[in-house]
């Protein structure tokens, strides 16, 4: 069978199989047309009536009948089912993302920490360093203020950057 046979019959199957799940749901969702008569009290003392027979046109269509509401009910209930799994579908799907991108974050973070921890410590390194070179300037004689104030600048420096090295690693061991 060639693929233009192949998808002209498929495409009928199709569509007879939407027409008739759509017949159903159209009998699902019709009113009842004789509505359920509630039966009406009779006397005690009377005997009971002969009911009367079903005419035969009503007697062969029952089966179809029973056959539409079947199929109404059971297009109800996929329905309904449908509605359960999407939103089951939507609960897993948020657990998922959740499970997947919590351990994402917390290593993001922890990452962020410790590269930023690095940069301070590079920085608290090379303040040190010049710090180490300058160390004779703090006894300089009052004539070399400048460099006296370089030699503190630079421990400044060293000092604020080793601490926010510090703290960022700490904080990084303590996510």
């Amino acid at each position: 069978m060639d693929s233009v046979r192949f998808g002209r019959a498929l495409g009928f199957g199709a569509r007879h199989a939407a027409k008739a799940i759509a017949g159903a749901v159209d009998a699902a969702t019709a009113p009842n047309p004789t509505p359920v008569r509630k039966p009406a009290a009779q006397p005690p003392a009377a005997a009971p009536r002969p009911q009367p027979a079903a005419a035969p046109a009503q007697a062969a269509s029952d089966p179809i009948a029973h056959a539409a509401r079947t199929a109404a009910h059971v297009t109800v209930q996929a329905h309904v089912r449908a509605k359960e799994t999407r939103k089951n579908v939507a609960r897993g799907s948020k657990r998922f993302g959740d499970s997947v991108w919590a351990p994402i974050k917390k290593l993001s973070g922890v990452l962020w920490l410790e590269i930023t921890g690095s940069f301070f410590g590079i920085f608290a390194l090379f303040a040190g360093q010049a710090a180490w070179i300058h160390r004779a300037d703090l006894h300089s004689t009052p004539t070399n203020h400048d460099d006296h104030l370089h030699f503190l600048a630079f421990v400044a420096m060293a000092s604020v950057f080793g601490y926010f090295c510090i703290s960022s690693f700490v904080r990084a061991y303590r996510k």
